[in-house]
């Protein structure tokens, strides 16, 4: 059977596509007439926009006798600046300076139970290990890097009397202070 006639049905335009259209129109009617003008004098290419700090090279090395160990009056300064005032109580500070290979141990008063904060540093071209304990256990065992400083937090739960040994594998100098807090 062949086909039979085909009809065209026009097309019928909907409301969503209308809408479309009129939103259309709206933003383009809206959009056309924003300008942004620059007020008089504002700007100008002569002058910099943004004031930029140098960039600073990161590969510059520390000055090394900031590492190297020091004695007297230098060491005494040295232990000042690297164990500023701390708030609460100094129950012990202990600085001096070390042989290649020679440990020197330290032992405190007796210590209350309680926290405590540990500040440790020392000046050397290598780094220096740090063994604190009290009879029973190592409480902080630390190769510290020289040149930084570092804070550990202790808690003692009975009154105990802290040994501090410090060794390094070059000449050195140590400092450290034990503050309740």
């Amino acid at each position: 059977m062949p086909p039979g006639p085909v009809t065209k049905v026009p097309r019928q335009r909907t409301a969503a596509s209308a809408v479309v259209l009129s939103v259309a129109l709206f933003l383009a009617s809206v959009l056309s007439g924003c300008e942004y003008q620059y007020p008089d004098g504002h700007w100008n290419d002569d002058t910099p926009t943004a004031s930029v700090p140098p960039a600073t090279d990161a590969a510059l090395p520390q000055d090394p006798g900031l590492r190297r160990p020091v004695t007297g009056a230098e060491l005494d300064a040295w232990a000042r600046q690297v164990l500023p005032e701390a708030q609460g109580q100094v129950f012990h500070t202990g600085y001096g300076s070390l042989d290649p290979g020679v440990p020197r141990s330290e032992t405190t008063t007796p210590l209350p139970q309680g926290s405590y904060s540990l500040t440790l540093a020392c000046r050397s071209s290598t780094s220096v290990s740090f063994i604190v304990s009290d009879i029973e256990n190592d409480l902080v065992d630390l190769s510290l890097r020289c040149g930084t400083s570092r804070v550990n937090v202790i808690y003692l739960s009975a009154d105990a009397v802290l040994t501090v040994t410090v060794n390094a594998d070059a000449p050195a100098n140590f400092a450290y202070r034990v503050t309740r807090i």
